[in-house]
């Protein structure tokens, strides 16, 4: 384990926004229990669609959909309230 100084450009919560050394931008760093309840999330929706089930697909693709926008939008907004241009 190495230990670095980061930057730290939101709370610490689930998803901050965080530029480590040598980096050009920010990154959101992920909670291992929400990195794996988005994998849940994702095979929830590979099933579904294998299964035939579209509604249901539906309904969590837009649930997923929905969650990462939320985390783009913060990492955004953190952005734009320290002068950063955005790598996208």
């Amino acid at each position: 384990m190495e230990r670095v100084e980061a930057e730290l450009f939101t709370d610490g919560g689930n998803d901050a926004v965080v530029r480590l050394p040598g980096r050009n931008f920010p990154g959101v760093l992920i909670q291992g229990d929400t990195l794996r309840i988005l994998q849940t999330d994702v095979a929830e929706l590979a099933e579904l669609c294998a299964a035939g089930d579209l509604e249901e697909a539906r309904l969590v693709a837009r649930l997923l959909h929905t969650d990462l926008g939320e985390k783009l939008q913060r990492y955004t907004e953190a952005l734009e309230a320290h002068g950063i241009s955005r790598p996208f």
